[in-house]
């Protein structure tokens, strides 16, 4: 049974009707259609995306919650005894638009026979190596429920710990905007009015009037060659970061920036140890566990140290020295790692380093959020005040001639 995406019309002059639906044929499918009274305009098969373009990935990255809704939907159903197929059948009717047709798409594939892991994993961009590894452990063994409800969890702390991170920039990337904002409508709008009058009288304009007057010549003169030269700097500045030794040195910058690299190093060894707990709880093997949280971690530097504790593992070594010849995790999450291969108990003591990480996560966006929040109103009092002092003074002077 495939999966078909429709538009039809239920009578002249109506608006066309846009949906999914499943038949083994697109001659079935235009049948079911007809039998409910719809006149068939297009009908094509959805097939499952790979996931691999930035549009793909972005579509996924806006269905994350979604994602997370499923998994507790599926651990609700399955928790009561329901089957699968049914399950999936369920939550099919509860959906609409794309993510409909992704849900289809897994239900197609478990009621010709395979299993869930292999349906998701043909749609990588909605569901990652984390989901595929955790369900096909959790189908194998039987314990597809216990599987999903350890999905839902690490999905619900993943956002928790994702959010704090944004909601700590929010303040400031708004008090910015807004700067930048009134300084460019103060420049080419008010700046030039107020400085064409005082020019028309022949006196000599005051230092810091002639700056605010050249950079707003400049913004209306030369506005297209400063926004060409943007595009071009972000341009370069994105193929540099994309190379493998741009992105090293740009994410060992971020990381001795004070405190912003502070929290972006706490981020990231809380998601590797949450991934890793979840994925060990899950009975996955260590080396794949940490294969996959090394795919989950964004800084660079970070990511290459996690591949060295792997071929340490692989090769027979220990896990504690291979990480600490790094020098990129803190001496407590060495002596976790090596504590908990000692003793058998490393997936509980990560998940008690995850929850401690995830509270100084918290601690730091908050002392981030009020270091910054007043040195942007200072940044954006000096510059705004600059320009008004400087369109002001000379019509102070010139009062004071009269």
């Amino acid at each position: 049974m495939a999966v078909y995406a429709y538009i039809a019309s239920s009578g002249a002059g109506l608006a066309p009707i846009r949906g999914t639906i499943a038949a083994d044929s697109p001659r079935q499918a235009r049948d079911q259609l007809r039998a409910q009274g719809l006149s068939v305009r297009d009908l094509s098969e959805k097939r499952a995306g790979k996931g691999n373009g930035f549009f793909a990935q972005y579509l996924a990255s806006r269905q994350s919650s979604k994602v997370a809704g499923l998994f507790q939907e599926m651990t609700t159903l399955l928790s009561a005894g329901i089957p699968l197929l049914e399950a999936l059948d369920t939550i099919t009717r509860q959906h609409e638009g794309r993510f409909k047709q992704s849900i289809m798409l897994l239900r197609d594939h478990v009621a010709a026979g395979g299993s869930l892991a292999e349906a998701m994993a043909q749609q990588s961009a909605l569901f990652d190596q984390l989901c595929l590894s955790i369900i096909e452990v959790g189908e194998n063994a039987g314990t597809l429920d216990d599987s999903l409800a350890r999905l839902v969890e690490f999905k619900r702390r993943s956002a928790t710990l994702k959010n704090r991170v944004a909601s700590a920039m929010i303040y400031p990337c708004i008090v910015m905007g807004v700067g930048l904002a009134i300084s460019l409508f103060l420049m080419t709008y008010v700046v030039p009015k107020l400085l064409g009058v005082l020019e028309q009288s022949g006196k000599p304009l005051p230092f810091a009037t002639e700056v605010v007057k050249g950079a707003s010549d400049l913004l209306l003169g030369w506005w297209w060659a400063l926004g060409l030269g943007a595009v071009v700097v972000c341009a370069v500045f994105t193929a540099w970061v994309r190379s493998r030794r741009g992105r090293l040195v740009w994410h060992r910058l971020q990381l001795r920036v004070p405190l912003l690299g502070e929290l972006i190093r706490k981020q990231g060894i809380a998601r590797v140890a949450m991934v890793m707990a979840t994925l060990l709880k899950s009975d996955v093997t260590f080396v794949r566990s940490v294969q996959i949280a090394r795919k989950t971690v964004k800084n660079q530097i970070l990511a290459d140290a996690l591949d060295a504790c792997e071929k340490a593992v692989v090769a027979g070594l220990d896990i504690s020295d291979a990480l600490e010849k790094t020098d990129a995790f803190p001496p407590l999450v060495i002596q976790v790692f090596a504590v908990g291969q000692a003793s058998g108990r490393l997936e509980t003591m990560l998940e008690d380093l995850a929850a401690d990480y995830d509270t100084q996560v918290e601690l730091t966006s908050n002392r981030l959020t009020a270091l910054l929040e007043p040195l942007m109103m200072i940044v954006l009092a000096v510059v705004v005040g600059f320009i008004a002092f400087a369109t002001i003074m000379p019509i102070l002077e010139a009062g004071n001639v009269l």
